[in-house]
C-alpha cells in the first residue's frame, strides 16, 4: 500500500509494455533518483509525435485498472467489505458513489498540490478504515444511516493515497487532466470489475447452497 511504489511499473515490461515508452522511461527515472526538480515531457508517440488528450486519457485509464488490479490491495478489500455488507443494490451504489466522489476530489486537490498528504499518515489511516469497515460488518446487522458519511470520509483517504503517482510524475498542462481522468476512471473500472466478480462468486455460492439443501 505504499504511496512512493509504482504497480504502474508492471505494465513497462521490454517488449511487451501496453504503456507510452516515454511514460515508462520518466517512471524508471522516478525510482531511480531524487527527482524534486524532474519535469515530465509531453507524452508522445512511438513516431515522436506528442500524444493527444484522448491518447493519453486512454493510456492513464490502463495505468488507473493496473492500479487496482491487482496493484490496489487495499483499495480491494475496502470495496468487497462494502459488497458484503449490503443487501441491497441500492445501498451498495450509495455507497461505492461516495466512495468514488471523495476519492476523486482528494486525488485532484493532490495531485495538483494543494494538498500534500503524508504516506506516514495516509496509510496506517487507510488500513484503519478497512478494519472499521469489517468489524462494522461482523457486529451490526443493518447498515447505520452515517454509513455513506463514513464511506465519504474513508474514500478521501483512499483518494490522498492514489495521490503519490501524480504528486511524483508532473504531466504537462495540456495532458495533466486527461491523465488524471483517465487514471481515474480506470480505478472506478477496476473497482467495477471487483463488484462484479464478487457478485458472481455469491450467485455461484448461493446456487451451490440451494442444490444441498
Amino acid at each position: 500500500m505504499g504511496v512512493p511504489a509504482h504497480p504502474e511499473d508492471e505494465l513497462c515490461v521490454p517488449g511487451e509494455s501496453s504503456l507510452d515508452p516515454a511514460l515508462c522511461e520518466q517512471l524508471a527515472a522516478l525510482d531511480r533518483a531524487d527527482n524534486s526538480t524532474l519535469t515530465v515531457s509531453a507524452l508522445t508517440s512511438e513516431t515522436g509525435q506528442a500524444l493527444s488528450a484522448a491518447s493519453t486519457f486512454a493510456v492513464y485509464v490502463n495505468v488507473g485498472i493496473d492500479h487496482i488490479l491487482p496493484g490496489g490491495l487495499d483499495h480491494i478489500l475496502f470495496v468487497l467489505a462494502l459488497f458484503l455488507s449490503s443487501t441491497h443494490w441500492r445501498s451498495l451504489v450509495i455507497q461505492i458513489t461516495m466512495f468514488t466522489l471523495a476519492h476523486t476530489v482528494t486525488l485532484a486537490l493532490a495531485a495538483t498540490g494543494v494538498i500534500a498528504p503524508s504516506p506516514g499518515i495516509v496509510e496506517p489511516l487507510i488500513a484503519a478504515s478497512i478494519a472499521f469497515v469489517a468489524i462494522e460488518n461482523i457486529f451490526v446487522r443493518e447498515i447505520p444511516r452515517w454509513r455513506p458519511a463514513v464511506v465519504f470520509l474513508f474514500g478521501l483517504l483512499h483518494g490522498m493515497g492514489f495521490s503519490g503517482f501524480f504528486g511524483e510524475l508532473r504531466l504537462p498542462a495540456d495532458q495533466f487532466w486527461s491523465g488524471l481522468v483517465g487514471f481515474n476512471v480506470g480505478v472506478e473500472l477496476g473497482q467495477f470489475a471487483v463488484v462484479a466478480v464478487a457478485f458472481a462468486l455469491a450467485l455461484v455460492w448461493r446456487r451451490l447452497s440451494d442444490k444441498q439443501t
